[in-house]
């Protein structure tokens, strides 16, 4: 898939200079949500492959659009030797870490672990799993497996992060984290009705991007989303219409400083 990386650059310097985002991307619309990832995936992809070196740290979230960004670098040539920034530096490979766990229940290769570890092997990289569900039930519970090794060796890379991809979701029955089985309907159906317009690793927000509104949902394993804010590209990726108050949140609450996103949700958050 070739990529146009002038076609909307009026509308991508609109929204750097509106929202003091970095980086804007922005892809053509798609006539259904599955192509749409594809195109916002193969973006994705393209953009990582750009940014990262062999001395990069990066972290991964979850979601079918990042997964298209996978398939997209599956069909790319792999890099024959990774170098570093600079001519001391030369790196093995970059490493990837999930920003959040996630095991078992279902849609296996959506989950962070998954998507990361296959990323590590397409990119000749190394990988650093999270050893935990991706949401638990109690505080205390949550506390006492961040505390745990096999979740922790992850967690202390986050202040190594040069990237990070994310998602962005909103609540609804067909989003990612539904598809999941970490939220059951009427917990999506409470979280729109207490303002929240979307999620980054399953941690939500409102339309100004405070996450404290939904502190008892977002008792999840992995990087507090707060700490995207500290990353030096903080790539968020999403499209579609319905999306535009979860972008726009992501934005407000600076937890993303890049963003790739479609033609009509772009439109939609210059307006």
């Amino acid at each position: 898939m070739e990529l146009d990386s002038i076609k909307h650059w009026d509308l991508e310097r609109a929204l750097r200079e509106r929202y003091g985002l970095k980086e804007v991307i922005v892809v053509d619309d798609a006539p259904t949500r599955e192509e749409r990832e594809k195109i916002l995936g193969a973006a994705a992809g393209q953009y990582l492959l750009d940014h990262i070196s062999g001395d990069s740290v990066v972290g991964v979230s979850m979601g079918t659009t990042l997964l298209s960004a996978l398939d997209y670098l599956e069909k790319q040539e792999a890099p024959g030797q990774w170098q570093g920034d600079s001519a001391v530096r030369t790196g093995s490979g970059p490493t990837f870490v999930p920003l959040i766990g996630g095991m078992g229940k279902l849609r296996m290769e959506l989950h962070s672990n998954s998507i990361a570890e296959a990323l590590s092997r397409k990119l000749r990289g190394e990988f650093v799993p999270i050893h935990a569900p991706a949401r638990v039930s109690d505080s205390r519970i949550r506390t006492q497996m961040m505390q745990e090794e096999s979740v922790a060796a992850a967690i202390r890379l986050e202040d190594k992060m040069d990237l990070a991809l994310s998602g962005i979701g909103y609540p609804n029955e067909g989003s990612s984290i539904s598809a999941t089985g970490y939220y059951r309907e009427n917990e999506v159906e409470s979280l729109l009705q207490q303002g929240a317009v979307g999620e980054i690793c399953m941690q939500f927000y409102d339309k100004d991007g405070r996450t404290e509104p939904f502190r008892e949902y977002n008792k999840v394993i992995g990087v507090d989303v707060s700490r995207l804010r500290k990353i030096p590209l903080s790539v968020g990726v999403a499209g579609g219409i319905e999306k535009t108050e979860a972008i726009r949140g992501a934005i407000l609450g600076k937890y993303i400083n890049v963003l790739i996103t479609d033609k009509s949700c772009a439109q939609a958050l210059a307006n």
